[in-house]
């Protein structure tokens, strides 16, 4: 396996099959498969294309993961097929690719997921609400709290840090950084000293630096050097986030993750690209979706959306 960057893109060619993985007997199928998109989701399609390649020695896997926003583009040039990302769609990426093939992008949800609010591990804020999150964040306040700029402000009495809230996200092709400023912001933009981060991991090992630091990443970025605040919805009810409340939904920012597909109507999908589906859509499949820290989804969820 070997790993190229260049301007903050990475590459992963897949070659080598990992143990554990049986070789099932079958037609071989070769090629190569790209993909396009999440850096969320860089860890996930990795495994799932590792377990391809002990499948199918024969196909060769790309994977670029610059960022969600990364996706469209990629699929509408047909520099690729696949498009991994961390947010939906958006009405104008959707209607670029209608306009360009007429037909619109295959949407296939592939695992849950959250945006977790983090802290150091040693401050003790209890928890926090969307509107303090978008008050902490946001220069504009579009969901109508006062800004938060300091500690002292956030959280009472004598315990924790003071001063300046020192404040870590993600960089603007991430698909995490526009989920977070639609859904937590209300549209509203971000402050300029929020500092931007290619990955989470990054985001993570900052806030995890730093005690009078706050920052947000993916749930399957969470380390021991960070505590998630328990997130307040608009009822006022802290949440938790874990498995069974990003599964049902009640944890706030609870999020799909998506594979967009560039799939003609009544044209079957090349070997290695339906070879690939199949696994992330099987079992095994979301088997490698829990054991890369996202939550996998229920198979009647994934079978209804076949379509290859």
């Amino acid at each position: 396996m070997k790993y190229a960057a260049a301007l903050g893109l990475a590459w992963l060619l897949l070659s080598l099959p990992p143990a554990g993985w049986a070789q099932p007997q079958g037609p071989s199928v070769s090629g190569t498969l790209g993909a396009v998109g999440s850096d969320t989701m860089a860890g996930l399609m990795l495994r799932w294309g590792e377990a391809l390649t002990t499948r199918y020695p024969d196909i060769n896997v790309q994977f670029q993961a610059s960022g969600s926003a990364s996706a469209p583009p990629a699929l509408l040039a047909g520099t690729t097929r696949i498009g991994p990302m961390s947010r939906p769609m958006t009405d104008d990426e959707r209607h670029a690719f209608v306009e360009r093939y007429g037909y619109p992008p295959l949407e296939l949800r592939v695992a849950r997921d959250a945006l977790i609010v983090i802290v150091h591990r040693h401050n003790p804020l209890p928890d926090i609400s969307l509107d303090e999150v978008d008050a902490v964040f946001s220069s504009t306040q579009a969901c109508g709290r006062a800004p938060i700029a300091h500690w002292e402000t956030l959280a009472e009495g004598d315990t924790g840090p003071r001063g300046p809230i020192a404040l870590h996200g993600r960089n603007i092709t991430s698909g995490t950084y526009g989920v977070f400023r639609q859904r937590v912001l209300c549209d509203g933009d971000f402050r300029p000293k929020v500092s931007k981060h290619m990955g989470a991991s990054a985001v993570v090992a900052a806030v995890g630096e730093s005690y009078g630091a706050m920052g947000y990443s993916g749930y399957n970025h969470l380390t021991p050097s960070v505590r998630p605040l328990p997130l307040s919805n608009r009822q006022g009810r802290p949440v938790m986030p874990s498995d069974t409340t990003i599964q049902n939904g009640d944890y706030p920012l609870s999020r799909y993750l998506y594979i967009y597909v560039n799939l003609p109507p009544e044209a079957p999908l090349p070997p290695a690209e339906r070879a690939f589906l199949n696994l992330v859509m099987s079992a095994e499949g979301q088997q490698i979706t829990r054991a890369a820290g996202f939550v996998p989804l229920p198979m009647d969820t994934l079978e209804a959306q076949r379509a290859w």
